[in-house]
C-alpha cells in the first residue's frame, strides 16, 4: 500500500512506511473539522429550541388575554388584520424552527463508513462492516476520501439547518414588530 502523503518514499524503498506524524495530524484535522461542523448543527438546534420555548411563553400569555381583547372589539377589521398577520408570521416562524429538527440529506453519495445510516444499511452484517471499516482505516486515500465526504455531507446539513433558523428568526422579528403595532393600535382603541 502506498503512503498517500509520501508516495516517493514507498516507491524508493518498496516498504510501506509507518504512518507519519503528518498523517496523524491530518486525521486529527479531519476529525476536528467534523467535530466543528457537528457543533454548528447542535448550535442551530439549540437556537431553534430557544425560539420554540419563547413562542411557548408568548402564546400562553396571548391565549390568556385574547378573549377579552377580541370580545371588546368585535368587528374591528384593522385589529383582526394585524392579529391575522401576526399569526401567519408566527406560524411560519414555528414551522422553520421545527423544520430544523427534521433530518434531511439530499443527493446521492457513495456508502460511507462514518455515516450511521450507511453503517447499518450499506455494509451488510457486523462482520462485513468491520472488515470494510478496517480496510478503509488502513488505506490512507480511502480514509481521507470518506472523511472528506462526511465533512461535506454534515456541512450541507448544518447549512440547511442554519438557513431554517435564520428564516425563523427573521419571521420572529417581523412577528414581534406586528405584535408591537397591534399593541399600540389596541392601546389607542382603549383610550378612545
Amino acid at each position: 500500500m502506498e503512503d498517500p502523503l509520501n508516495p516517493e518514499l514507498t516507491k524508493n524503498t518498496g516498504v510501506n512506511p509507518e504512518p507519519s506524524r503528518h498523517t496523524e495530524e491530518l486525521v486529527d484535522h479531519y476529525w476536528g473539522s467534523m467535530s466543528h461542523v457537528t457543533s454548528l448543527i447542535k448550535a442551530s438546534e439549540l437556537k431553534a429550541g430557544l425560539i420554540l420555548s419563547f413562542y411557548g411563553i408568548l402564546l400562553n400569555f396571548i391565549y390568556q388575554s385574547i378573549g377579552s381583547i377580541l370580545g371588546d372589539y368585535q368587528g374591528d377589521y384593522i385589529l383582526y388584520s394585524l392579529l391575522g398577520l401576526w399569526f401567519i408570521t408566527t406560524a411560519a416562524s414555528i414551522f422553520y424552527s421545527i423544520r430544523c429538527f427534521i433530518p434531511r440529506i439530499e443527493g446521492k453519495f457513495t456508502p460511507n463508513v462514518f455515516f450511521f445510516g450507511d453503517v447499518i444499511s450499506k455494509f451488510g452484517d457486523v462482520k462485513a462492516f468491520s472488515k470494510t471499516f478496517y480496510e478503509v482505516s488502513t488505506d490512507g486515500k480511502k480514509l481521507f476520501e470518506q472523511l472528506g465526504e462526511q465533512i461535506f455531507i454534515i456541512s450541507k446539513i448544518a447549512a440547511w439547518k442554519f438557513r431554517n433558523v435564520k428564516r425563523s428568526i427573521l419571521l420572529l422579528a417581523l412577528g414581534l414588530i406586528l405584535l408591537f403595532i397591534t399593541a399600540v393600535y389596541y392601546t389607542a382603541l382603549v383610550m378612545l
